[in-house]
């Protein structure tokens, strides 16, 4: 700000850093508008990313953190509802009249702690209002991530959205798919990691962007489930009770979308038995290639779809924990992301009946357990089978699997004690297919 400045330039804080700093919070990042060109700016900064030149953009590299500098400017037609089609090099009043949002429209000058603020957002933030600048359809047609904005926005500060902007994002949430993916991806995951995960999809069912994007979870509204297990209501309501014990400081992304998506193949698995009680058998596997599906659809990464598969899949696993063999449970609890499942099974329990029972007794099995009895390096492998005098065939996998099981049994301790174990159990010259 002092090099641009210095240069001549005006140079002002912009949007959502002034919104943080008037709401008391501490903001991510700072942006900057000016009245330098992006030429300019690159000529004053030696490390410096074009990221949108032709729109004024520029990212200055520090050693603290990058800084979006952005040349103020009005912006022409979005052909293409996200970038327009030519920019015209304005001032700090036309440059606020493109953003979306009022409380994203205000600058601050950092010398004199000035708020210039040319759209109300001043006003808006003080109402804890969500409001468009300007007219509401025109800022949803130009950029349609907005929509889905608006509603974050809402959730994350606690705030209302305006009547006419929430009357143009009912009117425009099946537009939302003219956009791509992976940008609609990005804001669901926001949503569901800002804090109010609860408020974010009420929102979206509302005003039906959740039936636009989501239409597999916007189906479990009226799902009932039976009382005894689930007194809190259907399938939407226990979800939306999930989402609310969702902390961004603990949980990452394959969580939060595992804690959406646990139950959303309970509306297409749903039976009603002749005794009345309402049962989803195969749930948990139709759901994991749902979630797959979804994760795939918003341009998640592949470990993440399937970490988010797999915990959907295992999700009510550890209800037989107590009735498990010992190598069993040792298996279970020697699994990759068991953390991150035992935590999603506790927000589901504590969101439903409330019994944590089998969720207990598997914590405290896993801690009761060392990292060496639940993930030990297996003490029989494929080339000991062979130095002992075994033919290599399918039958090794059996073979192997059915030691590892008795080393999590704790029948034998060392390699030796191992091959003893094997040579008696299943001496060479069986046949290990059969």
């Amino acid at each position: 700000m002092e090099r641009l400045r210095g240069a001549g330039f005006e140079a002002l804080f912009a949007g959502g850093c002034v919104r943080d700093l008037l709401l008391g919070l501490e903001p991510e990042d700072y942006d900057v508008a000016t009245s330098a060109r992006a030429g300019e700016v690159e000529a004053l900064f030696r490390r410096t990313v074009g990221v949108g030149a032709q729109f004024g953009v520029i990212k200055v590299l520090g050693e603290g953190g990058d800084t979006e500098v952005a040349t103020f400017r009005s912006d022409g037609a979005y052909v293409d509802h996200r970038h327009p089609s030519k920019v015209r090099f304005s001032d700090a009043r036309g440059d606020a009249s493109r953003r979306d949002f009022t409380i994203n429209g205000m600058f601050l000058d950092p010398e004199t702690d000035e708020v210039i603020d040319h759209v109300g957002g001043r006003a808006d933030l003080e109402a804890r209002r969500i409001r468009a600048i300007g007219d509401p359809d025109a800022r949803f047609d130009e950029d349609r991530l907005r929509l889905l904005r608006a509603v974050r926005f809402a959730a994350r500060f606690g705030f209302d959205i305006e009547d006419a902007t929430w009357r143009s994002i009912v009117a425009h949430a099946d537009s939302i798919r003219d956009i791509a993916w992976e940008r609609i991806g990005d804001e669901v995951v926001k949503i569901l990691r800002d804090g109010a995960a609860r408020r974010g999809f009420e929102l979206l069912a509302s005003c039906g962007l959740l039936e636009a994007i989501l239409p597999e979870v916007a189906a479990m509204r009226g799902v009932q489930q039976s009382p005894e297990h689930h007194p809190e209501g259907d399938v939407f309501v226990h979800t939306l009770l999930c989402l609310e014990k969702l902390d961004s400081r603990e949980h990452d992304v394959p969580v939060a979308l595992a804690v959406l998506l646990h139950d959303v193949a309970k509306p297409s698995c749903a039976e009603t038995g002749t005794d009345g009680r309402i049962r989803f058998f195969g749930h948990c596997e139709r759901g994991a290639e749902m979630a797959r599906e979804i994760c795939r659809r918003l341009r998640r990464s592949g470990d993440t779809s399937e970490k988010v598969a797999w915990l959907v899949k295992n999700h009510l696993r550890h209800m037989q924990a107590s009735e498990m063999r010992v190598s069993t449970l040792k298996r279970f609890l020697g699994e990759p992301e068991i953390e991150s499942l035992l935590e999603v099974v506790r927000i589901d329990a504590s969101s439903g009946s409330g019994d944590l029972t089998s969720w207990q007794y598997c914590v405290d099995r896993l801690a009761a357990f060392s990292a060496e009895e639940v993930r030990p390096d297996a003490l029989l492998r494929g080339q000991d089978l062979i130095d002992l005098g075994y033919t290599p065939g399918p039958g090794f996998k059996r073979l192997l699997d059915e030691a590892f099981d008795a080393q999590l049994e704790g029948e034998f301790h060392d390699a030796s004690s191992a091959r003893d174990w094997l040579l008696r159990h299943h001496p060479p010259r069986e046949d290990p297919d059969r």
